[in-house]
């Protein structure tokens, strides 16, 4: 097969994995014009329409999903066998793509990586940030954190992380003039900064934990984000309590520019779990990093 015609469908595979022109160029260091006209000699060659243009979206047509199902798995392999000659090689060496929160990239993943990385200067590491529960699979990524209980099934885990708990918080000014709530269920009369879910779209309903029983509070407020960074920016600013993991908060509850309530009604959450296909393990570079991430007592 000529060169260019495989450059071709290199570039198909990466606009209909992505869904988007400006996002397979990016990978390759190309403009999106030099992304889509490529793609287009590839549909003018083959004579069908591959793709479905729209100034907000890329669509597969029925012909750009066959050949993506009938190719896609085969330049997947070519790619995975070439990968395993770093196995070869003296160091472990190669990119390592990982999505997680920005919990967990911050306080679980960064602390141990930017001592890993010295050791290891063949080694490359990618961190996407995702509050959601992406499909790691289908994004292509070589692994996720997420916590315990939200893996999946058919993914091989280990923890890298302790459990934790989370922490309601308010500033001293919020607190001025109101009343402590002594109870989950006094969160109703108090503003409350939310936190989306990105996956769901929903409003996350605060988790407590009374005699072994579970309590669920939907709470109410000006304020809604789905980055745990910027509900903290607005907790200190007064706006509201939040409920936020504990390591984030200590230092601010330390100096008093926080204060902690219902302590004694937050339960413990399963800790961050790395987690990734069998695929991975052949990989010298992702086994020498999954050692240096595990969590260890």
């Amino acid at each position: 097969m000529p060169r260019d015609n495989v450059n071709e469908l290199v570039a198909f595979l990466a606009v209909a994995r992505e869904r988007s022109f400006t996002k397979a160029a990016a990978k390759f260091g190309l403009s999106q014009s030099a992304m889509s006209h490529t793609v287009r000699q590839l549909e003018a060659r083959l004579g069908v329409r591959l793709l479905t243009r729209t100034t907000r979206a890329v669509s597969l047509t029925d012909a750009g999903e066959r050949l993506l199902d009938g190719i896609g798995p085969h330049f997947d392999e070519i790619e995975a066998q070439v990968e395993s000659l770093g196995d070869l090689r003296d160091k472990p060496a190669g990119t390592i793509r990982i999505v997680a929160a920005d919990y967990a990239i911050k306080f679980v993943l960064w602390p141990k990586i930017r001592t890993f990385l010295p050791r290891y200067p063949d080694i490359k590491v990618e961190l996407i940030l995702d509050n959601g529960l992406t499909d790691i699979v289908t994004e292509r990524y070589d692994a996720g954190v997420r916590m315990g209980e939200h893996l999946a099934k058919d993914m091989i885990s280990a923890r890298i992380g302790p459990d934790f708990c989370l922490a309601v918080v308010g500033s001293p000014a919020y607190f001025a003039g109101r009343t402590k709530p002594a109870h989950p269920k006094d969160l109703v009369g108090h503003a409350c900064i939310n936190f989306r879910l990105p996956s769901s779209g929903g409003l996350y309903a605060w988790e407590f934990e009374e005699d072994g029983r579970e309590i669920r509070i939907r709470v109410d407020g000006q304020l809604a984000f789905n980055n745990i960074f910027e509900s903290l920016e607005a907790t200190l600013d007064g706006f509201g309590l939040a409920y936020i993991p504990e390591e984030i908060i200590l230092p601010y509850v330390a100096d008093g520019r926080l204060i902690r309530v219902l302590q004694e009604f937050s339960p413990p959450w399963d800790g961050y779990h790395l987690y990734y296909p069998s695929r991975r393990q052949s990989s010298p570079a992702f086994v020498a990093l999954l050692d240096a991430l595990r969590h260890r007592v």
